[in-house]
């Protein structure tokens, strides 16, 4: 505290200082954001160009503000809107076949005759052909059977096609076609996972988790991890934590689904008269606002107005031209049913908490600043004496 002993004339200093710190000027010193009563001031003052509604947080506005949230949540798309009739299984452009065709009797592609008797031999007799590509059109090219359309076929269904074009021309012809190398029954699995590349799809009904499995992991938490899938020129981004083995969202794969995974933690930040500004993730499927405030240390004892703590929420289906408003909603933690409703509150990602300052911190900043000013010149007075 200044001691104003031995200045000549020293009450028309204090008396100026007092007056001084009583100011409205002194609401230009520092500040780590504006008091509760400015932000109120400010919500519908017509001069500035954003405005926004303030709504205190009671039971009611709690309850309407989960329903938001859950109606919100419940219109997002999820990667079960992408489900359809599955369609694995099929030949496409680039899958290599190997195709064994067994005759009886009069044969085509060997011989007749038991070696070196000359007498009919009766037995099955089968050609293994070189292994054939299917070409960018989906065909394939047989001695004796000509061109065949294979694309969106399976291998039972070319087996077919092969034995009825056989038949006028050999007699009880069996083909086995194998799928040798798989292309087109191949998913892609990238992004932040362990083992990123394509992998086959079986006829075991692979699903998303079970693909991610496949391909390590995730490098991240799954709270952390973000889905993005890739159908038919769609696009569906889930987080990875709700997805729940063997639900709708864990879908049964088809070829060519891509699937990356997206590291993009989910975080809150606090600004203002709090223990620790700062910028917070989530690290859990969820985390109310009193978790959040917790992990900050709450409102400093020092600086802070608890019962101005304000939640910033963007929300981008707000149109300003209409009208609409955004929403500051406010907590007043001198009130004791203000913990229950902290509990009940969710915070979303990129939410923003502000705690306002109290309005006694400028006069009592600016008494400080001229104990600062003052201190050196009082002690220098007393050591010259």
């Amino acid at each position: 505290m200044l001691n104003f002993a031995g200045f000549p004339n020293s009450k028309p200093l204090i008396i100026s200082l007092m007056a001084a710190a009583a100011l409205p000027g002194c609401t230009t010193l520092p500040s780590s954001g504006p008091t509760s009563a400015q932000i109120v001031s400010r919500a519908n003052d017509k001069t500035k160009e954003f405005r926004f509604n303030i709504v205190s947080l009671d039971s009611t506005a709690v309850d309407i503000l989960n329903n938001a949230q859950n109606a919100r949540i419940a219109s997002v798309a999820t990667l079960g809107s992408l489900a359809g009739p599955p369609r694995l299984g099929v030949l496409g452009p680039g899958d290599v076949l190997s195709i064994n065709i067994y005759e009886v009797g009069v044969s085509l592609f060997s011989r007749t005759a038991a070696a070196g008797t000359g007498s009919f031999d009766p037995s099955a007799h089968g050609e293994r052909f070189p292994e054939i590509t299917v070409d960018q059109t989906g065909n394939i090219s047989l001695p004796f059977i000509g061109t065949l359309k294979v694309a969106g076929s399976t291998t039972a269904q070319v087996e077919a096609m092969i034995n009825r074009k056989l038949s006028t021309q050999s007699q009880y012809p069996q083909t086995m076609v194998t799928l040798a190398k798989n292309l087109t029954n191949t998913i892609i699995v990238a992004g932040n996972v362990n083992r990123p590349g394509r992998y086959d799809l079986t006829y075991n009904s692979v699903r998303v988790l079970d693909a991610i499995a496949l391909a390590g992991g995730a490098t991240a938490s799954s709270e952390d991890t973000l889905i993005r899938f890739e159908r038919a020129g769609r696009t569906i981004e889930q987080r990875l934590d709700s997805v729940r083995s063997s639900s709708i969202d864990d879908l049964l794969l088809e070829p060519d689904d891509h699937i990356e995974l997206v590291k993009r933690p989910r975080s809150f930040t606090v600004f203002g008269a709090a223990g620790r500004v700062s910028q917070v993730s989530f690290d859990t499927g969820g985390v109310s606002l009193a978790e959040a405030l917790a992990r900050v240390q709450g409102p400093s004892d020092a600086t802070a107005n608890p019962s101005a703590v304000f939640i910033f929420r963007y929300d981008d289906t707000i149109d300003p031209a209409s009208g609409e408003k955004p929403i500051i909603y406010r907590l007043n933690m001198l009130e004791p049913a203000s913990y229950f409703l902290a509990q009940r509150v969710a915070m979303q990602d990129k939410d923003v908490i502000y705690i306002a300052n109290a309005a006694a911190n400028q006069p009592s900043k600016l008494i400080s600043i001229i104990n600062q000013i003052f201190s050196p010149i009082i002690t220098a007075r007393a050591i010259t004496r």
